[in-house]
């Protein structure tokens, strides 16, 4: 079992990135994340971001995109993540209306079509989950069971946010060992559950997740990336950010 890179979901920044977004990246770099998976492009062409990132030996591991771009902007989502050598492009949630019973095969068919256009140069489709995958059911079996069991691996892998799969109430090892093969991505994510019910994210290893585990689950189901990524930071972005590789850099680094 290799060592699993270490990257960063630039969602975590996305204040710091409508400011400056070179410049976020290139703090991103000296704190020795190795890679980064985007949520938008700070309005850099394809050659600007190649060149960005290359300069600070970044490697670009993918994008979230979403449905409606996934639908309607497929030829710049490709243009984009083929020239700045992206391995993955992953839709990172799903409408009510868009995971519906009545629509969640509609949904399916704009994956495939998706995930055959990104083949053609050598990149992989995802999805990533939050908790409602795991607590509504369509069909009678969990959303998460359902949607990737319409698929083969080679059309959706999938980014397993374990965040969300426990605060949905499932078990994270339980559902790395399950999807073991297919979960090259891994949402390295920390999480406090408040008194309300609601999930509080926190930087890693000042949370409820029990990490270790989970890093130990995804080497041995193959994952290659544990990516970073804090939905909202109580302390500065960047420095929660940093607090986190710190963490990574005694557990496991």
């Amino acid at each position: 079992m290799g060592r699993m890179g270490i990257g960063l979901q630039m969602y975590t920044l996305r204040d710091e990135t409508a400011r400056d977004f070179p410049g976020t990246l290139r703090k991103v770099a000296a704190l020795g994340y190795e890679g980064v998976e985007f949520a938008g492009y700070g309005g850099m062409t394809p050659p600007q971001l190649k060149n960005l990132l290359e300069e600070l030996q970044l490697r670009a591991i993918g994008s979230h995109v979403s449905v409606s771009d996934l639908k309607d902007r497929l030829e710049e989502v490709v243009e984009m993540n083929a020239a700045i050598g992206a391995s993955y492009v992953v839709c990172p949630y799903l409408t009510v209306e868009q995971r519906s019973e009545g629509a969640l095969a509609d949904t399916v068919s704009l994956f495939q079509k998706a995930s055959r256009e990104l083949a053609k140069h050598g990149i992989r489709f995802g999805y990533h989950n939050h908790d409602f995958e795991l607590t509504e059911t369509v069909g009678g079996e969990r959303l998460f069971d359902r949607l990737f069991g319409m698929m083969s691996n080679e059309e959706c892998f999938v980014e397993m946010d374990v965040c969300w799969v426990h605060h949905g109430g499932q078990d994270p090892l339980e559902y790395i060992r399950k999807y073991a093969g297919r979960v090259p991505l891994i949402h390295l994510k920390d999480m406090r559950t408040l008194e309300n019910g609601k999930a509080q994210t926190v930087e890693l290893g000042q949370g409820e997740i029990d990490l270790p585990a989970v890093i130990s689950a995804a080497g041995s189901a193959g994952a290659e990336w544990l990516i970073v990524e804090q939905d909202h930071c109580q302390n500065p972005p960047l420095e929660s950010i940093e607090t986190s590789m710190r963490w990574l850099k005694t557990n496991y680094l």
